[in-house]
């Protein structure tokens, strides 16, 4: 706290920059231009901010740089996994806002697993994406002391709020509504078997969506790292259970896994069964018919993400979580 009640947060916002670019440029650490520093200093002086309210509430950041772990490439024990871009479009835009707060963003992989990069434990900070139940590399950053933020609700800590993501729920609810208005009433439910929030709540609006519709869920789970090859193997599960009039598969892969399988069974997509994806991929947009999915939002959530972890490294954290919308591409496949 500054003279009169002044903040980091009033300096912040009268400067037009992030609470982590006002550390810096009080604190002399960063990447700051010389005209941003400049003009937060300036902005700090006339609010009366001094550097030194700093030094007794405010994190010092060593580094100016945050880290990245993709919790969900980690467990396929793939990081280039084939067709599926909404990784690289997350990391994107996660580096293009890093930069644009004056951070530094280094992807790091799986931090309980050897050889550890040298400068992993240096981060002033980090983002997790799709933590699982009771996430050993959660457990590690608690246990040092580092800040971190979700993408995702951890499972494991309700009570930890400084996360961020598409509103999983909602979006299981928007894709089924969708369907039903194209004519389903059965719907089939394609989850991975990864223990993260997206699965878990993705089925919960699924089986909430069932009730309400007065059907009989149908829930299938197949590894994430199956692939379409996965998504091919339960496609003759679902066959055999009876075609039902759609098919929601939560991933990209396991949904042309399923189209292509039913249609190698004699199942004639859309006419019969409809199929849809909970994450666009290649994939999805490739496949014959083209799969309708929904897309994710990477610039929206991690905007929030980083907001949520400069408050954390600043030391006032601000109020999460934070829910973003994903939007919806109506394709072939679901076209009645």
């Amino acid at each position: 706290m500054g003279r009169q009640g002044v903040t980091i947060r009033d300096v912040a916002r009268r400067a037009g920059v992030s609470t982590a670019a006002v550390s810096f440029a009080l604190n002399g650490t960063g990447t700051l231009s010389a005209a941003t520093r400049e003009r937060v200093q300036a902005v700090a002086g006339e609010l009366g901010y001094q550097a030194d309210a700093l030094a007794r509430g405010l994190r010092r950041s060593p580094m100016g740089a945050v880290g990245l772990v993709l919790r969900s490439l980690d467990a396929l024990a793939d990081y280039t996994p084939s067709g599926v871009d909404v990784f690289e479009r997350f990391v994107g835009a996660a580096a293009s806002r890093a930069l644009a707060r004056g951070l530094s963003l280094m992807l790091v992989p799986d931090l309980t697993r050897p050889p550890v990069p040298p400068l992993a434990f240096s981060m002033d900070g980090y983002i997790v994406t799709n933590p699982h139940v009771d996430d050993p590399v959660v457990r590690l950053l608690a246990s040092r002391g580092i800040p971190y933020v979700t993408l995702g609700r951890d499972l494991s800590r309700p009570d930890f709020m400084q996360w961020a993501s598409e509103d999983d729920a909602g979006s299981a609810r928007l894709v089924l509504d969708h369907l039903a208005g194209q004519g389903a009433r059965t719907v089939a439910l394609v989850r991975g078997t990864d223990p993260n929030a997206w699965n878990a709540d993705s089925e919960a609006a699924y089986r909430q969506w069932c009730a309400g519709a007065g059907v009989e869920p149908r829930v299938y789970e197949v590894p994430e790292r199956a692939g379409v090859d996965g998504g091919r193997s339960v496609a003759s599960r679902i066959a055999g259970d009876g075609a039902p009039d759609a098919v929601f598969c939560l991933t990209g892969r396991h949904a042309a896994g399923v189209l292509e399988g039913l249609v190698g069974l004699g199942v004639r997509v859309p006419e019969r069964t409809m199929v849809a994806a909970g994450s666009d991929s290649e994939h999805a947009r490739v496949s014959r018919p083209a799969i309708s999915a929904l897309e994710m939002n990477p610039a929206a959530a991690t905007a929030a993400l980083l907001e949520l972890l400069e408050g954390l490294i600043a030391g006032e954290p601000a109020e999460g979580p934070r829910l973003v919308q994903a939007r919806f591409h109506a394709r072939a496949s679901t076209r009645a």
